[in-house]
């Protein structure tokens, strides 16, 4: 049989024909209960073992906050429940500073923890997903991975909205799925997964729920023109590869970095 294989893939090569990349396997490592919302372990492509982890979620798991709000380096006692592959709690993490939260522009929150990468890994086998630093495109296969109800979703990107407007918040390019990642209240914070990478490429935060226009739990797109358009039961998620740039070495946030566009106090 690897013989007949080989011969097929050489075929398939001379006819010069490349074969879809394998997808990442995507399960519930590095993903994150919290009392309310969902979340994830992430890494940025700069991090290292010995850095102090993070934890994604939206800022509305954090607050329901103003607009125009950003929190910046604020001491935090929250905890989180880490799970493993197959959605089992493993361990709890303990979270000592709120990194960033806005819901101004994008709806995001980082936490930091009292352990490294390095010492969860050591003492409960997770690896944190890793935030990717390009943005994603559309009909990419994604997985939407809810720790609050161990749920994995999976659809595509259906398509990129120039804003997102529910009540007095307003989110800028923001990920339209395509109908099967059909999340729910507790989905809030789970991080949005590239199905080829195993990337993290955005935090799903919301959707339409009853047909409403730019209200509470019925959230409209603005196009560029300030058109506004309603898609009942059609859900969203903010993009993260922006926050790649606005981190120096160590997890430490710095907002002044080139590159970094987050929204700022």
């Amino acid at each position: 049989m690897v013989r007949l294989v080989g011969t097929l893939l050489a075929a398939i090569a001379a006819l010069g024909v490349v074969p879809a990349p394998a997808q990442a396997a995507v399960d519930f490592s590095g993903t994150v209960k919290l009392s309310n919302c969902s979340g994830s372990l992430v890494r940025l492509p700069s991090s290292a073992p010995e850095d102090k982890a993070l934890v994604l979620t939206n800022g509305h798991c954090v607050d329901l906050m103003k607009p125009g709000q950003v929190l910046v380096d604020q001491p935090s006692d929250r905890t989180f429940t880490l799970l493993g592959g197959s959605g089992t709690q493993i361990a709890k993490l303990q979270g000592t500073r709120l990194v960033y939260a806005t819901m101004t522009g994008t709806d995001a929150a980082l936490y930091r923890l009292d352990r490294s990468y390095q010492q969860i890994q050591q003492q409960h086998g997770s690896r944190a997903l890793e935030l990717s630093a390009t943005r994603p495109v559309t009909k990419s296969e994604i997985r939407i991975v809810s720790g609050y109800w161990t749920r994995i979703y999976s659809c595509q990107v259906d398509d990129f909205v120039h804003q997102v407007r529910e009540a007095s918040w307003t989110w800028n390019d923001s990920l339209r799925y395509t109908p099967s990642c059909n999340t729910i209240g507790g989905t809030s914070g789970s991080p949005i997964i590239d199905a080829a990478s195993g990337k993290v490429v955005g935090v799903n935060n919301t959707g339409n729920e009853s047909g409403g226009r730019c209200t509470m739990n019925n959230p409209c797109e603005v196009d560029a023109t300030g058109q506004i358009t309603v898609r009942k039961d059609t859900n969203y998620g903010q993009q993260t590869y922006g926050f790649a740039a606005c981190f120096a070495p160590g997890t430490r946030l710095d907002l002044t970095l080139p590159g970094c566009e987050v929204a700022k106090p």
